[in-house]
This record gives structure tokens, C-alpha cells and sequence, in this order.
């Protein structure tokens, strides 16, 4: 499990390395190009019903911290998914990746203890 780190807030992120990887390509790209937009979720079942917002501006810091010591190997149409989404009104929403047509359920991201403040 990775874990998003974003502000100066200290209340991690948990989300799966393999999702998190595709979404920091996304997220880089946008921060490179000095965009702001938010990156929305939906909390995993077993924490309860919910979702998350959090608005990526280029001046506030971010970090990705992987489980894994080794990258895995990107999904193209993934990536293409959620950078499509990136420039759509409502951000960047983290979903499930597709496998020959078919969600990977495994790739939920957990929600975090709290939601970070901005």
C-alpha cells in the first residue's frame, strides 16, 4: 500500500502502489504544465460509505511513497483513463483499472484517517 503525501498536513493517503504509480504520472504531468485540479476517490467498502477531494495546486508539496522497491509497468489505457479525466471539470477521479475489460477490484485506494486540509 502507498501513501500520498500532500501539504504540511501529516495524515497519509493510503492508496495501492500500482494505482498510485499511474496517478502520479498524471499528477505530475498536470504540476509540470503549473495546473491546479482536484483528484477525487471513493473510500474502500470496509471504512463505510464516503468519498475524498483533494485540490493539487503546484505550490503546495507532494510526495509518493511506494511500498514496492521496484516500478510496475504502466497501463497505457489506464493512464490515457485518468488523464482524461485530469482535464475534465471535475479532476482527476481514481478508478479502478481495467483488465481486458473487467475492473480490478484490488486497486481501491483506502481512505485516509482524516482528510488532508488544503
Amino acid at each position: 500500500m502507498g501513501i500520498l503525501h500532500y501539504g504540511t498536513d501529516s495524515t497519509p493517503i493510503h492508496i495501492d502502489d500500482r494505482a498510485l504509480a499511474h496517478l502520479k504520472v498524471v499528477v505530475v504531468s498536470k504540476l509540470r504544465r503549473q495546473e491546479s485540479f482536484p483528484v477525487s476517490w471513493q473510500h474502500p467498502e470496509e471504512d463505510g460509505a464516503g468519498r475524498s477531494t483533494i485540490w493539487l495546486n503546484p505550490s503546495i508539496p507532494v510526495r509518493f511513497q511506494f511500498d514496492a522497491a521496484v516500478a510496475p509497468e504502466l497501463n497505457r489505457e489506464w493512464l490515457e483513463e485518468l488523464a482524461q479525466s485530469a482535464n475534465a471539470l471535475g479532476g482527476i477521479t481514481l478508478v479502478s483499472e481495467h483488465v481486458h475489460g473487467e475492473a480490478s477490484p484490488s486497486l481501491q485506494p483506502a481512505a485516509p484517517a482524516a482528510t488532508p486540509a488544503a
